[in-house]
């Protein structure tokens, strides 16, 4: 299939839905970060390090500001703000002692179900319209687009 998309094009359709849905994402998020007095990217930072956890990966300082595109600086106050907030500790790592492991506490997860609990509840709710084969279908498309999305980003900060 072709780049090249025309005003008529039904994958632009698409395109517009998924830059609609980030948006009403980035609006939920937002109201959930100012309404518990957290900046935007305390709130990309908790989801990276609950990513990381649901995935049983481990995360370093270093790679959480890797994941959310801060300096090492950056990512020190940070996980300060985040450890007096009592949302996040640090640890030494039980096999490497020179390693800071990061860990959401189970208040920053309380916090979080209690807030996107019931969003999450109305998505699924939604998503029972689909048949399962239809859902396979979303999670791949999901799948390219985020990789696509990722690529588009990489390439724009290139010089």
């Amino acid at each position: 299939m072709s780049t090249e998309a025309t005003p008529q094009d039904p994958r632009l359709r698409l395109v517009h839905q998924l830059r609609a849905v980030t948006v009403e994402f980035d609006l939920l998020a937002a109201g959930f970060a100012s309404r518990h007095g957290l900046h935007p990217t305390d709130l990309r930072a908790l989801i990276a390090l609950l990513d990381a956890a649901r995935a049983e990966r481990p995360m370093t300082p270093g790679r959480l500001g890797e994941r959310i595109h801060l300096n090492s600086a950056g990512t020190t106050t940070l996980v300060d703000r985040l450890e007096r907030l009592g949302l996040v500790r640090r640890e030494r790592d039980t096999t490497d002692r020179r390693r800071v492991l990061l860990t959401v506490e189970p208040r920053a997860v309380d916090l979080g179900w209690s807030f996107f609990g019931p969003a999450i509840g109305t998505l699924l709710t939604a998503m029972d319209a689909f048949t399962p084969a239809e859902l396979d279908t979303v999670e791949r498309f999901l799948g390219a687009m985020t990789t696509a999305t990722d690529t588009a980003r990489r390439n724009a900060a290139a010089p």
